[in-house]
């Protein structure tokens, strides 16, 4: 354990610690430097970075674009929140927020700016009409769902993923407070996926698109290492439900834009069309 530690009186922003996006962190919001965003030719124009909440985002316009729906088609750019993109002015004046993914629908007169990963995902349910139910009931319960991740995953990531994988120094207190709440986060979602095919029900929704990225990766080890620790394995309805929806073309589509990989078909910076994605996984072993 570390020594304890007793706060001031007032805080006072710390020097860099050095640990990985420090860099990131600021105790005030807006624009750091002047710069506009590059706008390509298609409707939907999102800036992003292939994180989970990133992938939501791709994941769901890829699988509307496996629908056939050709209005869905986008340009995706890529956000490096490690150099401080998400700080741009062009970026902030789509997401006052600076945290990524933004989306720019510029498809009428005045464009709508959408920003929060699971209002992107509602926002194109709606928009297109699809993974998301009509009939109230299912339509409730698919957003229960959609709320408990945006209410959950910051404890796995900012939590357990920060202190586990990211810290500078290891903390026990810390790694065992984030380890236990996303255990039970796990065992909530094994239980709910016991005796449903997808999250929300019979029918896959928005609900399982925000959803994998977060879970079904750090079940299927692509996240932080952490599967062993975690025991992974053990949340099996978990470990059926994350591999069935990796198996998805558009998943896998999906998942691997506004990322950088030194794997053959891993990695996708920018997409401006389908044959973006095509000449990857064309790549891949």
């Amino acid at each position: 354990m570390t020594r304890e530690y007793h706060p001031p009186k007032v805080w006072t922003e710390p020097k860099d610690d050095g640990s990985t996006w420090a860099k990131t962190n600021r105790p005030i919001s807006g624009a750091t430097h002047e710069k506009t965003l590059p706008k390509g030719e298609h409707p939907l124009q999102l800036h992003s970075m292939g994180t989970p909440n990133g992938q939501k985002v791709t994941i769901m316009l890829e699988e509307l674009l496996a629908l056939g729906i050709t209005d869905a088609e986008y340009d995706a750019y890529m956000i490096s929140i490690g150099d401080g993109d998400q700080f741009s002015s062009g970026f902030v004046e789509i997401n006052p927020n600076s945290k990524i993914p933004a989306l720019l629908d510029c498809s009428t007169d005045d464009p709508v700016r959408v920003f929060e990963s699971g209002n992107i995902l509602l926002y194109l349910a709606e928009k297109f009409g699809h993974f998301l139910p009509a009939n109230i009931a299912e339509r409730t319960e698919t957003l229960n769902w959609l709320f408990w991740l945006q209410g959950s995953a910051p404890y796995l990531g900012g939590g357990f993923g920060h202190f586990y994988a990211y810290a500078p120094v290891k903390i026990e207190y810390a790694i065992n407070r984030f380890t236990m709440e996303t255990k039970r986060q796990l065992d909530v979602l094994d239980r709910q996926l016991a005796d449903k095919p997808y999250i929300a029900g019979d029918e896959y929704s928005i609900a399982d698109i925000a959803i994998w990225p977060w879970y079904g990766n750090l079940v299927l080890g692509r996240a932080y290492d952490a599967a062993e620790f975690l025991d992974a394995a053990s949340y099996t309805h978990v470990q059926r439900w994350a591999k069935e929806i990796a198996a998805r073309p558009a998943v896998q589509r999906g998942r691997i834009v506004n990322r950088t990989s030194d794997v053959p078909g891993e990695g996708l910076a920018e997409r401006h069309s389908a044959a973006d994605i095509d000449a990857v996984l064309a790549n891949r072993p």
